[in-house]
């Protein structure tokens, strides 16, 4: 029997968004490339996911580096005997924090735009290259509010996050038609791991019950996407607590 496959860019602590995609995709069969920049952290995940019986290897690279993206693809294209070639992926990559605009340097700015649009294309045209003439696939991009609006000390966070989501819809319109589902999340609002209990316990306190996005519940959504039929494709979608203003 030959086992789906497929890759997850941007996956850090195991407690967070990309590490439960990757367990919500192995869940359902697949292999996964568990693909970030630090081999510890990606062994903590593939361990679970193997501890749960699911198939997973980590792919140590950093989505900036075109290098890197092309040795992720390469290894996932060409599997090993029972995995098939990746039918779905998802690029997770991202970088938040505060900077206000006055003191925020060029080394910042473009630290942002390599996390955001240089390795969503970077990962995109490979799947492009590599996929879309399969004529099928899903790929599937990690938005945020700030992809749709520019707040105060997040001009960095926003227009990364914004051109993200323009690669996806260019992507979607160029390669729909030949079969590729592309899609764009934006989560709006604070996920409910490791980083943000650790960075600002205060604001989890805060919010309460399901105040703060569940991840596993965020993860549901990216399978649902990868499992809608071709007629009733959906390009966006936003996720966000009830509680969340928007």
């Amino acid at each position: 029997m030959t086992r789906s496959s497929a890759i997850v860019v941007g996956v850090g602590a195991e407690v967070g968004l990309g590490a439960a995609l990757c367990k919500r995709f192995a869940r359902e069969g697949y292999h996964v490339y568990v693909s970030g920049r630090s081999a510890t952290k990606l062994g903590q995940v593939v361990e679970s996911i193997v501890a749960a019986g699911g198939s997973a290897e980590a792919v140590v690279g950093d989505t900036t580096v075109e290098a890197d993206v092309l040795a992720l693809f390469d290894k996932a294209m060409a599997p090993a005997a029972g995995i098939a070639q990746p039918d779905l992926v998802v690029y997770n990559a991202g970088n938040n924090r505060r900077i206000p605009f006055a003191e925020l340097t060029a080394d910042e700015f473009e630290s942002f735009w390599r996390v955001g649009p240089l390795g969503a294309f970077l990962v995109g045209r490979e799947v492009a290259r590599r996929i879309a003439p399969l004529g099928r696939g899903t790929l599937i991009f990690t938005g945020a509010s700030a992809s749709l609006r520019g707040k105060a000390g997040y001009a960095q966070f926003s227009a990364s996050k914004a051109g993200v989501r323009m690669i996806s819809q260019s992507m979607a319109r160029e390669f729909g038609p030949q079969g590729l589902h592309v899609a764009h999340v934006v989560v709006d609002g604070g996920i409910d791991g490791e980083r943000l209990h650790r960075a600002r316990p205060a604001v989890v306190a805060e919010r309460g019950e399901n105040g703060l996005l569940n991840i596993d519940a965020i993860a549901d959504t990216y399978w649902y996407l990868h499992q809608q039929h071709p007629s009733a494709w959906t390009q966006e979608v936003d996720v966000r607590p009830f509680k969340e203003p928007f």
